[in-house]
């Protein structure tokens, strides 16, 4: 196979692929239960990495403009428990 026929091939198994819609999955691993809650609610830094990680998943070809719909995976922190001083104050 030549390199023309090997790049013809590429580009339209990726615009075949783009064209589809299938689900986009983000996981976004552990972050604070206060990050989670502006996300839920479309504000915050979170959704500014949603939104960055998709622009370039896009600009890459891996992912179509009108890619939907997308899983956004994020676990909250569990809260730290206060510390007591053992009833010494």
């Amino acid at each position: 196979m030549s390199t023309k026929t090997l790049a013809t091939a590429v580009d339209a198994s990726t615009a075949r692929l783009a064209s589809e819609a299938h689900p986009v999955f983000l996981d976004l691993g552990k972050k604070s239960a206060k990050a989670v809650k502006k996300l839920r609610k479309g504000k915050g830094r979170l959704l500014d990495d949603v939104r960055e990680t998709l622009q370039d998943l896009q600009t890459s070809g891996r992912v179509a403009a009108n890619a939907q719909p997308v899983i956004v995976i994020v676990r909250a922190k569990p809260k730290r428990k206060k510390r007591s001083l053992g009833g010494f104050f």
